[in-house]
């Protein structure tokens, strides 16, 4: 089938036509998960994932607004910068970023969040997902891990769903061995990126260069 891409509308609009709408029609597609799939998700941590958690330094986390738009945002610091207070409770301390709040905002609004960890330069995660609040508690921020200066706040998360993944999509992405990376120089730099996306009349690449590197050297500021 050909894709029309421009004359009956938005190319999503035409791919949605026909997509998929029960999950009845999508498990059609695809064989029954193994059992061990479905029995390997509990609703707290064990030792070793709170081990896991320990060795981590960086955490993705998927949240959404009140309206289901979707956001993931990294959250990076010193292995073990997530604190686990007990089998169901885990913190993760506010770091230095944009100031956007996005993450924030939204798990006023939902209380809901989704945790996907990762250790550099290892095939393992591990997917927490559960309920989740932002706490400024003082006694509470001063037993976390500072991620650069002290945190301001922070996403306290009551565990619902632990899940540690097979290591497959990092090994098919190679993320961890250099020598198949992409060449630095095949891919637009940071500040082309941004520069394309601020649309700035007069703003130029070296402009934007510098205003990255003088956040990164305040990266705790």
């Amino acid at each position: 089938m050909m894709i029309d891409t421009v004359g009956s509308g938005p190319l999503f609009e035409s791919l949605r036509a026909d997509s998929l709408t029960s999950p009845d029609q999508l498990r059609e597609l695809y064989p029954p998960p193994n059992p061990n799939a479905l029995r390997k998700e509990i609703d707290h941590l064990t030792e070793e994932t709170r081990a896991l958690i320990g060795c981590s330094s960086l955490v993705f986390i998927g949240s959404a607004d009140a309206e289901g738009r979707a956001d993931v945002t990294p959250r990076g610091g010193p292995a073990g910068f997530v604190s686990v207070l007990d089998e169901r409770t885990l913190v993760i301390p506010d770091a230095t970023g944009n100031k956007r709040l996005d993450t924030l905002h939204n798990v006023l609004r939902t209380g809901q969040v989704g945790l996907l960890f990762l250790i550099p330069g290892r095939p393992t995660t591990l997917r927490v997902n559960g309920r989740a609040c932002v706490s400024a508690r003082p006694e509470l921020l001063a037993q976390l891990t500072p991620v650069g200066k002290p945190p301001v706040t922070a996403i306290v998360v009551h565990v619902e769903q632990v899940y540690p993944h097979c290591p497959k999509s990092l090994m098919r992405a190679n993320a961890w061995h250099p020598e198949r990376w992409v060449p630095a120089d095949a891919q637009p730099t940071s500040a082309e990126v941004t520069l394309a996306q601020l649309a700035l009349p007069g703003l130029t690449v070296e402009q934007v260069e510098e205003v990255e590197r003088e956040s990164l050297r305040l990266r705790y500021e």
